[in-house]
């Protein structure tokens, strides 16, 4: 369990770069139109490939959703949903941290526990072999 929390803690911690990074583009596009200003550009077309583009009135953005899927969105609306993931991420993150460290808690209070449980089962072995004598005491 403390495995799988701390993987998707990673999985978060991936996430927000990625998101914080995706909305300050989108930001820096609503001032470009907001200023009138073409946007300038760069955009892959394969693994080594680049093309330059400039972009007189950006209205939409698409924005990868994962699972190989890209969803058109007006400029404002993507803004919105970037900032709405990335705060969303952040709570996620905040809520993977108290799960672990109150896993954490169980653990070692239920070592302790253990620990007493075993103590106090090698005290009544002892007190068994003192009253009774050795043989009959080991047997059980």
């Amino acid at each position: 369990m403390e495995a799988h929390l701390n993987r998707r803690r990673q999985d978060i911690k991936k996430k927000i770069p990625d998101i914080t990074g995706t909305r300050e583009l989108v930001e820096h596009i609503i001032k470009k139109r907001d200023e009138s200003e073409a946007v300038e550009t760069n955009f892959q077309l394969s693994d080594t490939v680049y093309a330059n583009a400039v972009i007189k009135e950006p209205t939409n953005v698409c924005l990868w959703l994962g699972a190989n899927v890209m969803v058109e969105y007006p400029i404002d609306d993507a803004f919105q949903l970037l900032t709405e993931n990335r705060d969303n991420a952040h709570v996620n993150l905040k809520s993977v941290d108290e799960d672990i460290q109150f896993l954490r808690d169980q653990i070692t209070t239920t070592e302790v526990n253990i620990a007493r449980i075993f103590n106090y089962d090698v005290m009544q072995r002892r007190k068994k072999k003192e009253a009774g004598g050795g043989a009959d005491a080991d047997e059980e």
